[in-house]
């Protein structure tokens, strides 16, 4: 095992000299230029790029999903400086192991060089491991390169963020990941033995990850016979697929979520398909999708279309009936069904504004004449009085009014003229004309 806190990285190896090596880590950049998928950070022009030729790095927290070069960048970056390059595990190290890596870069501080440390999955320390990091980043002890796949602004505290520059790494696209395989087939000395659309099924599934897309290439290498071409199908058949990358409780839930809820917002019913079949697939759970669905119906057609509520709870209670398989089509129905529904949000703009009137109004005692009086003394204060039933008036409507009287009558509720809501409008018009031809 490498002395975790040797000043000197080992050197590193041909591509060649170790082919029991996984096929990764004998890919592995060893120039910022042979970096794939990041031209934003490692291209000619990159801020990575200009931080070296600048001969100066600051604190930076790579932020990015796996696969993605976090690690080997940080490598090259210490290389490049000349910085002595250590690295820890937030999973693997606590506060003991911190304490000797500080130890060691200030003695090696005191010969004249300094220290990149860089820390993988960094958000998985506490608040107060994360703040022990703040005095040897001010004072130059280290030069701190954290990793994390979570995003930053949740799970690091405000003051290391402050004290560090965030970057970004995307996921590999397609092109960044069949240059990968180009790469890797160079090294192989054999092309792989895929048709054309099982190789774009291969990439699809490395889900953006460029150690993932080398992992799946060396399962297909092993597993072909001489002469053997591999079709889709018998790629899945082979790698038994990947696992997308998704955290229940990260962004991975809260962005598929949102795309979900826009894509309904938005009338695409196949874009809303979609992110709930992802969803189902990355293992959400199916209620949970099922209360999302509700809340869309409410909250995005409303009374546009009232069916649409319904459908709703009927699928979630349908699911919960059934379980899964069978209860997902339910949920998929329900989705379908919002998603091509009429929208408006009239009636969430009215609640809003209705509870915005709560707080501010206080508690304003409602008009005397709706209230109801059981006892002499109500009677005598005026509760009751002057109250008209509705269900005796012309047309059912007395018009009077029904707010505190200082507030005086307030509208909130707008329907647009679309879906059921139409007809709404159109009542409450028919209803205001008689008020004023009534005077109330």
């Amino acid at each position: 095992m490498a002395d975790l806190f040797a000043d000197d990285p080992p050197q590193p190896e041909s591509p060649k000299a170790d082919a029991s090596r996984p096929l990764a880590d004998r890919l592995r950049p060893t120039t910022l230029a042979e970096v794939t998928g990041q031209a934003h950070l490692t291209g000619e022009n990159g801020t990575l790029t200009r931080m070296v030729a600048s001969g100066s790095l600051g604190s930076m927290i790579f932020w990015g999903p796996p696969g993605t070069g976090k690690t080997t960048v940080a490598r090259l970056l210490a290389n490049d400086t000349d910085l002595a390059f250590e690295q820890i595990s937030a999973i693997f190290s606590g506060v003991a192991d911190l304490k000797k890596v500080f130890e060691a870069a200030r003695a090696r501080r005191t010969n004249g060089r300094h220290t990149l440390l860089f820390v993988d999955e960094i958000h998985r320390f506490n608040r107060a491991q994360q703040d022990s990091f703040l005095p040897v980043m001010e004072d130059g002890t280290v030069t701190l390169v954290g990793a994390t796949t979570e995003n930053p602004s949740f799970e690091l505290n405000a003051a290391l963020l402050s004290r560090s520059r965030v970057l970004t790494f995307h996921p590999h696209d397609e092109a960044s990941l069949a240059e990968l395989l180009t790469r890797a087939e160079a090294l192989h000395g054999t092309p792989l033995p895929l048709t054309d659309e099982a190789r774009a099924s291969l990439i699809r599934m490395a889900d953006g990850d460029g150690r993932s897309v080398l992992t799946l290439a060396e399962e297909i290498w092993r597993a072909a016979r001489e002469g053997e071409t591999f079709d889709a199908d018998e790629v899945q058949e082979i790698v038994q697929r990947r696992a997308p990358v998704y955290d229940k409780g990260q962004d991975g839930h809260y962005n598929l979520i949102s795309a979900l809820h826009k894509s309904v917002r938005g009338s695409d019913p196949d874009a809303a398909l979609y992110y709930l079949a992802r969803m189902f697939d990355a293992g959400e759970d199916p209620l949970y999708l099922g209360r999302r669905l509700v809340r869309m119906a409410s909250e995005d057609i409303g009374l546009a279309d009232p069916q649409a509520l319904v459908i709703a709870n009927a699928a979630k209670d349908a699911y919960d009936y059934l379980g899964s398989p069978e209860g997902e089509l339910a949920l998929a129905e329900a989705c379908v069904y919002l998603a091509s529904a009429p929208k408006s949000n009239a009636v969430y703009t009215a609640y809003k504004a209705a509870m915005r009137a709560a707080k501010e109004n206080g508690s304003l005692l409602p008009p005397k004449h709706i209230l109801n009086a059981p006892t002499k003394l109500m009677k005598g204060e005026g509760y009751g009085s002057g109250y008209r039933y509705d269900h005796d008036e012309p047309d059912a409507f007395s018009g009077q009014n029904y707010f505190p009287e200082k507030m005086g009558r307030q509208r909130y509720y707008d329907p647009p003229e679309r879906g059921f809501e139409r007809e709404i409008a159109k009542r409450l018009d028919y209803w205001a004309k008689l008020r004023q031809e009534r005077g109330e």
